[in-house]
């Protein structure tokens, strides 16, 4: 059966219970005016309600670098490189986007992981992600 058939006969199927979640003037605004309630719905779902900062992002990505246990503290600035200011070998790099994954929530994939290879690309790259938290 095709994608196409199956939408209609899966939504005529699927009962939606009042979401807790629900604001109660989105709720009453749904019961008189229909479109309230699919607005609601429509907005961007998201984890939380505000990005970061990029300050925010700048300052818990050096505190991960920072944690390292092979890296000279007094070295990490946003500018550093992992391997050239740093010291850090490919495994240790592995580590930190690992530790930046776990830090912001975030998956990274393999493709990207590996172009990040200092602070900047790192910031960068949590700075623009949609799902940061």
């Amino acid at each position: 059966m095709a994608a196409a058939a199956l939408r209609p006969a899966i939504l005529r199927r699927i009962r939606l219970s009042p979401s807790p979640s629900l604001p109660l003037a989105a709720a009453s605004a749904a019961a008189s005016h229909p479109h309230a309630l699919a607005r609601w719905l429509a907005r961007p779902m998201s984890s939380h309600d505000a990005h970061l900062t990029r300050e925010e992002v700048v300052d818990r990505v050096l505190d991960i670098i920072k944690s390292h246990p092979k890296v000279d503290s007094s070295k990490v600035t946003p500018e550093a490189h992992f391997e050239k200011d740093l010291g850090l070998d490919s495994l240790d790099t592995v580590e930190v986007v690992m530790a930046i994954e776990e830090e912001f929530k975030l998956e990274i994939p393999d493709k990207e992981a590996d172009k990040i290879d200092s602070l900047p690309l790192a910031i960068e790259y949590v700075a623009n992600h949609p799902m940061a938290g």
